[in-house]
């Protein structure tokens, strides 16, 4: 289902690259040619955001029908087709880029995100993401990480608290920070807190917070750092975390790694159009 900002998204994109018109498919064919088409994997990938494109083909001409031939968070082999689309010519034509940019994004992050979520595989530790995303597609995005197998972390400012350094920096301290931010939210809410030394780890752990982000730590560093924090709060890692140094940050007490790297990062994934007749 299509919400209203994916759609503001796709008229967006589509405004975009034929606002003034598809001068060539408009040349090339009449209104009455019609063709059949399929989008296909050139990569071994997980294919997200077909639905999107297939509103973005319904919304380029309502006479183009499309037929999904898989589903979000498959994984796909190299050249299977994963989306059917017949009608007309032109239009086809004029949605493919928009389509496609939809579904090669969206299957870029969900691709990213099934390659971190198996590299942590056993160890009872979520990668999450972050708030790095492509501005406007947060929505998607996130969606693209939940098919790779990962987990999300806040969608926006106003979900939870989270005090970092420069909130810190400008409150005075961690101390107060906190103790500001309990006097604010709603009652049983969690407070998270940025340490990037042991010493704010204990600070935070005194002032009561409910989950402690511990920033730009080497492996060692965060092992000492759960030793202090001892249970009192749930443990989140962040900050200077490559995929091949990811398994060392799976440390017992480690509960969430966050990966800025799932959205903005991610590779687009290589699908292409190809028409059949």
């Amino acid at each position: 289902m299509i919400d209203v900002r994916t759609a503001h998204l796709i008229d967006l994109a589509l405004e975009e690259d034929a606002g003034l018109g598809d001068v060539t498919s408009r040349a090339l064919f009449p209104a009455k040619h019609r063709s059949r088409a399929v989008i296909d994997a050139r990569q071994e990938l997980v294919v997200c955001g077909l639905e999107v494109a297939a509103a973005v083909f319904a919304r380029a001409d309502p006479a183009l029908k499309v037929r999904l031939l898989a589903a979000d968070g498959d994984r796909i082999k190299p050249g299977t087709a994963v989306l059917r689309v017949e009608g007309p010519t032109a239009a086809l034509l004029t949605a493919e880029r928009t389509a496609l940019n939809f579904l090669q994004r969206l299957s870029g992050v969900a691709t990213q995100a099934r390659r971190f979520a198996a590299a942590v595989r056993g160890t009872g530790v979520r990668i999450v993401d972050t708030r790095k995303t492509t501005p406007g597609f947060r929505a998607l995005e996130k969606y693209a990480v939940r098919c790779g197998g990962c987990f999300n972390h806040r969608s926006s400012l106003g979900e939870h608290v989270l005090i970092k350094d420069n909130h810190i920096a400008a409150a005075g301290s961690l101390t107060r920070a906190v103790r500001l931010c309990q006097a604010a939210a709603p009652p049983g809410a969690k407070i998270e807190v940025e340490a990037g030394t042991l010493a704010e780890v204990r600070e935070a752990c005194r002032a009561g917070a409910g989950i402690i982000l511990l920033d730009n730590m080497t492996p060692a560093q965060v092992g000492a750092a759960v030793k202090v924090i001892a249970g009192r709060a749930m443990v989140e890692v962040s900050g200077g975390v490559r995929f091949d140094t990811l398994r060392d940050y799976a440390l017992p007490g480690v509960d969430v790694i966050s990966i800025g790297a799932l959205t903005h990062s991610a590779v687009a994934a290589d699908l292409s159009l190809t028409i059949l007749n």
